[in-house]
């Protein structure tokens, strides 16, 4: 009966003790992977949200530029080349040549799309998201939603319609400016205390915990190699006592941090595999942070440690009542439940069939945000576009490879892969139940 994925034996093949990069074809492929590093960075030259790390040689950088005009057919020519020639590695070989090959050639894949995108030239929003992400997410009508918006309906005290009455119970645990950073620190150190405790992460990590304003995320992870990371919290909106854990875990442990680090170690120092140096945001890999570090958040905190590390811990530093907590989190449960919301809003925006006051009463109608959250979203959209898929589908995605591979009710087990796919190349459509 088979179980296991695809994903599984790419796993093993990557555990074996192989020297395939010692090859004459593992020295081409290398060859080729530092043009890939190339390229991409020469893309950033221009799109300056295209590169969100790069901790490799200064060498394979290319000259500063000097003239802006932005070469999109020479460098669209240079992607197809370069594409052709890791395809003839990704077809002759069979171990970890081939992994590599065609994890390069997929990232590729999207470097073309989001070339064309930077010169305007769109797709529509699944076109997009499958080219850049390897995937394409479910679609789904209003009355999907409105199916939990009747869950909610049928459990929030007090009177009016539901997004009123769940804004209402979330303004509670809204955490006081001033305790802040001494609520996201707790929260980080726990994660991180979590974490430590099924993987040796590497010797002299560390981050730096930043608050900004006038952005379109809540949270960011700049990852800055040799295991360094600075961390930047949004202050624009308010942060709800759920979101530090949240925030937290995903921007730190075992979030973003730990893929970053691990992939850092793994295959970068360990392996020589100079193409992973480079994390190019639009890409499938994108897809696996977001969805590993949105789902290591269920991983760090299963089952009630959430509620009750609020309870015992933040809500207490925070200054705040820990009355109706129980059925706050209840309630973000099935919130988030309707995250693909969020999607839909985003292909009406992409797609043209949805004005941006229909997309903000739709996130306020069915994600349940209040209006500066709606506002930041539709920000998000129109800045990063079909790069929200990836937070849920993503999330999805990952749970559900590693929940029916084992980890379901296996905590170790889970821990095991999940740290599997932080420390490997993983395409998408590996995760993808066939």
């Amino acid at each position: 009966m088979k179980k296991l994925l695809l994903l599984v034996p790419v796993l093993f093949v990557l555990s074996c003790k192989q020297k395939a990069s010692d090859t004459a074809e593992g020295k081409k492929l290398n060859k080729l992977a530092e043009e890939y590093v190339t390229l991409g960075l020469t893309i950033g030259q221009y799109d300056s949200d295209f590169v969100d790390a790069y901790y490799g040689p200064d060498s394979l950088k290319p000259k500063e530029i000097t003239d802006k005009t932005f070469p999109r057919d020479s460098i669209l020519a240079n992607i197809n080349s370069l594409m052709n020639d890791i395809k003839l590695i990704a077809d002759a070989s069979a171990d970890s040549n081939k992994i590599r090959a065609n994890w390069m050639y997929n990232q590729l894949i999207a470097f073309g799309r989001r070339v064309r995108i930077y010169g305007k030239e769109y797709r529509s929003f699944d076109e997009e998201s499958r080219e850049l992400f390897g995937v394409a997410a479910p679609s789904y009508a209003e009355e999907f939603f409105k199916a939990d918006i009747d869950k909610l309906d049928s459990m929030l005290p007090g009177k009016g319609n539901v997004n009123d009455r769940f804004q209402k119970l979330a303004n509670k645990f809204i955490i006081p400016k001033e305790k802040l950073d001494e609520v996201m620190k707790a929260a980080i150190a726990e994660a991180r205390k979590r974490t430590l405790a099924h993987y040796k992460l590497p010797a002299g990590e560390n981050f730096t915990l930043e608050y900004v304003t006038n952005k379109p995320w809540s949270g960011y992870n700049w990852y800055k190699g040799k295991y360094q990371s600075t961390v930047q919290i949004n202050t624009d909106i308010k942060i709800f006592i759920d979101r530090a854990i949240d925030v937290g875990s995903h921007e730190s442990y075992p979030g973003h941090h730990v893929y970053n680090m691990l992939l850092e170690k793994n295959l970068y120092h360990d392996r020589g595999w100079v193409e992973i140096s480079l994390y190019p945001l639009f890409s499938p890999q994108s897809l696996i942070a977001e969805g590993s570090a949105n789902y290591g958040i269920e991983v760090a905190f299963p089952g009630d440690d959430k509620v009750k590390f609020a309870k015992n811990v933040l809500l207490p530093l925070a200054g705040l009542d820990t009355t109706g907590i129980d059925m706050y989190f209840k309630a973000l449960a099935i919130k988030g439940q309707l995250n693909y919301a969020r999607n839909e809003a985003a292909r009406g925006l992409i797609n043209d069939t949805m004005s941006e006051s229909k997309a903000r009463n739709y996130l306020r109608k069915y994600c349940l945000m209040n209006d500066e959250t709606a506002d930041k979203s539709i920000s998000f959209i129109k800045k990063y576009r079909s790069y929200v898929i990836n937070y849920n589908y993503g999330q999805d995605l990952v749970k559900d490879y590693i929940e029916r591979n084992g980890g379901a009710k296996d905590p170790a087990k889970r821990w095991e892969l999940f740290g599997h796919l932080l420390s490997n190349p993983v395409n998408p459509a590996d995760l993808v139940k066939k």
